[in-house]
This record gives C-alpha cells, sequence and structure tokens, in this order.
C-alpha cells in the first residue's frame, strides 16, 4: 500500500523516528541535522539535511534510515538531499537533544563561545579535564571528572 502524504508535518512526525546511529539516543531532528522537508504536489518528497561535517560516516546510513522509515509508512517517492551551506553548527541542537545526551552519558556542547564549563553527566562537577581532543566519533572529547573518577565523551561545540 503507497500512502501519500500532503503535510510536511506528518513526514517530520514520521521522521522522528530515526535516530543518529552514532549517537542512537537522538534523532535527526534533535541532532538538527533534519534542515527541511517538503512535499510537491504530485506527492514526491524532498528530504533535506545537512551533516554535523563533510565527511561524517553516518550520513550514507542516515540517508538509508530516512527512506526505509518512509517506506514503512507507505510513501516510496523520496529524494534525500544533502547540503553543506550553511554548514550544521551544534547551536542547532535541541535543547531536548542536550538532556538526552547528559542522561545517556555524554557530556553536551556548550555555547560556540567556549566559554561555558564542562560539567560531568554522571555528578554534574564542574571540575573535569580532556584527556584526547578525540573521542569515539570525530564529534567529541574524552574527558574525565576530577570529582568522581569517572572519564566521558564530551560533544564538541561545532
Amino acid at each position: 500500500m503507497v500512502t501519500t502524504a500532503r503535510e510536511p508535518d506528518t513526514v517530520r512526525a514520521i521522521l522522528e523516528q530515526v535516530v543518529d546511529p552514532e549517537i542512537p539516543v537522538l534523532t535527526i531532528g534533535d541532532m538538527g541535522i533534519l534542515r527541511d522537508v517538503t512535499v510537491a504536489d504530485d506527492g514526491m518528497v524532498r528530504v533535506v539535511v545537512t551533516p554535523t561535517y563533510s565527511g561524517c560516516p553516518a550520513m550514507d546510513l542516515i540517508r538509508d534510515e530516512i527512506v526505509d522509515a518512509l517506506a514503512a509508512a507507505g510513501i516510496d517517492r523520496v529524494t534525500v538531499d544533502m547540503v553543506f551551506s550553511p554548514p550544521w553548527t551544534t547551536e542547532w541542537m535541541s535543547d531536548r537533544a542536550k538532556e538526552k545526551l547528559r542522561a545517556f552519558g555524554i557530556a553536551p556542547p556548550g555555547s560556540t563561545a567556549g566559554a561555558d564549563p564542562v560539567l560531568c553527566p554522571r555528578c554534574a562537577s564542574a571540575s573535569t579535564r580532556t584527556v584526547s581532543e578525540f573521542g569515539s566519533t570525530a564529534c567529541k572529547a574524552l574527558m574525565v571528572c576530577e570529582h568522581c573518577g569517572e572519564p566521558f565523551d564530551r560533544f564538541k561545540e561545532i
């Protein structure tokens, strides 16, 4: 069965189920990489996404997950376009996304001005230090809390 989505909000609601494969507690909407959804008069759905950085290895999988999620809802006429301008910034992440990161054990990004202290996501101490600017993904740095002694990832401000 093929469903015709006439409202971009309907498509957006479906896409809220698509998660970032590197941080599965965040949706592409939470991340701010879902930039636009349009539905043409003929029912063709166009989804516009902006990668977190130009070489992000997760984007091919995210594109496939977008197409699959819409296909599961009966929407089979889809194009997914990647745009690189303006470049993605952590300012596009929702407050909900930042809270989800904290609950998942990742320190969320602060402001891009960089003046915010990095709080430990486990004990909320500001007594933290960077161990390595290179964490489990290119978007994260490895930190340690001087108070509780736990290591944790920090999502870098971009």
